[in-house]
């Protein structure tokens, strides 16, 4: 027994420093993932311009924010067509954080459209993952009710659980991101609820997978607005290659596997709090581009992203309005980092960026030099500067049928786990500290009283236990 026990003393030391490590990175990294903007004026940008004549889509972003991917990817897709009047909407215009420390500026709240559009839903509602808020879900669900369900409704990866609590997809076929559609089928039984399709088209409502699997669902929606023709053009000029004409592409029922689960953990509890990546945000960005290097970190939990430019606000491709966290100069000092996302930064590189990566001391990256699906080119990276498991984990994430992560990498999350091991035998360190510590107090304070003992005549001092001072009888 008394074996058994020291040994339960030595396994709780061994887990207990490495479990308040992962508990309080987890909690840290939910913190961050929509931590919102700091309190300040709304920048001064006008709306985009209104064409009539054209379709209008109304890509929602809630007052606590929105998913990156969800929100962009769609937003580059139909932008690039040229075809359609496409805004971010909110129900109040002010910034509003994108997952992974990405902050909007909504181009209108829901009273402007209304007016813009002279009271009509718009023609298109897509519907991005929201973190859970009370008063904004209960006012973006309201919308989804009295307005856009007048229209064609596109929600995307777990979007689907604000139209499934607007009731728009009670009785319907739906699909959403594998990995959180069990907790649906449970809270929304009515939905009829599919695995292993990219995307599914119920009439006025159209559901699709998670995070990429958004590409197939906005080209459908162009289809059936625009035409065959205008989504295959949509497609080339993202770089897509997984366009299937028509009808969903089939996908494999995924599901968290094993060794899934171990490198995610690994990520979120012993990488995830020191690895920061700076993205430099500059003037012409594509929204796509953005999304590819602010998603992947993000959705594995493997890196804290966060948005630095030279300027107060940066517009993008297509004129969305972005504003960072922080300003250039001096940005190198609190990343791992620099990350400058974009095809026209890459090929007309700012002195002013390299210069902060060098006096910084920190790798500087421009992921998009060739040209191709933005997404490739950042899990490649992923996969050489982190390993290799991370970025095919990723990939299964981003629901993406392909990527080529190139020849390098390391084969496992050696860093994290390294860092778990470490904080292991710190702990049984701890643990050895304080029993040797213990006993050399317990040894010291027997030392202590048999001296004492000797001191006063007391049994076992002197000769026979008598004061050596006595002469005997």
């Amino acid at each position: 027994m008394r074996v058994l026990g020291r040994g339960l003393v030595v396994l709780v030391a061994l887990f207990l420093v490495p479990g308040v490590e992962f508990l309080v990175s987890a909690r840290s990294f939910a913190s961050y993932r929509y931590a919102p903007p700091a309190a300040g004026r709304l920048p001064a940008v006008a709306p985009p311009v209104h064409a009539s004549g054209k379709p209008t889509v109304a890509i929602v972003v809630g007052n606590a924010g929105a998913n990156v991917a969800d929100t962009l990817v769609p937003y580059d897709v139909l932008a690039s067509t040229g075809r359609f009047n496409v805004y971010t909407v909110a129900p109040e215009r002010r910034p509003v954080p994108l997952l992974g420390g990405l902050d909007l500026v909504p181009d209108l709240d829901f009273a402007q459209l209304s007016r813009r559009l002279d009271g009509r839903a718009p023609d298109v509602t897509v519907v991005p993952e929201m973190p859970s808020d009370e008063d904004g879900d209960r006012r973006v669900i309201a919308w989804l009710r009295s307005t856009a369900s007048r229209g064609l409704v596109l929600s995307v990866c777990t979007g689907a659980r604000l139209v499934a609590e607007a009731g728009l997809l009670d009785g319907r076929e739906a699909t959403t991101h594998w990995y959180r559609l069990s907790g649906l089928q449970h809270a929304h039984p009515a939905v009829h609820w599919r695995r292993g399709v990219r995307y599914l088209d119920d009439g006025n409502v159209i559901t699709t997978g998670g995070l990429l699997s958004s590409v197939d669902g906005t080209l459908r929606v162009i289809e059936r607005l625009a035409g065959a023709d205008t989504a295959a053009a949509a497609a080339r000029t993202v770089g897509w290659r997984h366009y299937s004409p028509g009808a969903p592409a089939r996908m494999p029922e995924s599901r968290l596997s094993p060794s899934n689960a171990i490198v995610h953990l690994l990520n979120l509890g012993y990488r995830s709090k020191t690895t920061r990546v700076g993205v430099v945000l500059t003037g012409g960005v594509g929204e796509l581009e953005l999304a590819s290097v602010f998603s992947p970190y993000a959705e594995v939990k493997a890196a804290r992203t966060v948005a630095i430019a030279s300027t107060a606000t940066v517009r993008s491709r297509h004129g969305l309005t972005f504003v960072p966290r922080a300003r250039l100069a001096g940005a190198g000092d609190d990343v791992d980092r620099l990350m400058v996302p974009g095809t026209t930064a890459a090929a007309n590189p700012d002195p002013e960026i390299a210069a902060t990566a060098r006096r910084a001391g920190v790798p500087l990256e421009y992921p998009h030099r060739q040209p191709g699906f933005a997404f490739d080119p950042v899990l490649a990276s992923m996969a050489r500067t982190f390993d290799r498991p991370t970025a095919r984990w990723t990939r299964k994430i981003l629901e993406y049928p392909t990527a080529e992560l190139g020849p390098s990498g390391p084969s496992w999350p050696w860093t994290p786990t390294l860092r778990l091991v470490l904080l292991g035998l710190a702990g049984v360190a701890a643990l050895a500290v304080v029993r040797i510590t213990a006993r050399l107090i317990t040894t010291g304070s027997l030392r202590s009283r048999t001296a004492d003992r000797r001191a006063d005549g007391s049994p076992g001092g002197g000769r026979n236990g008598l004061d050596e001072d006595k002469e005997e009888p």
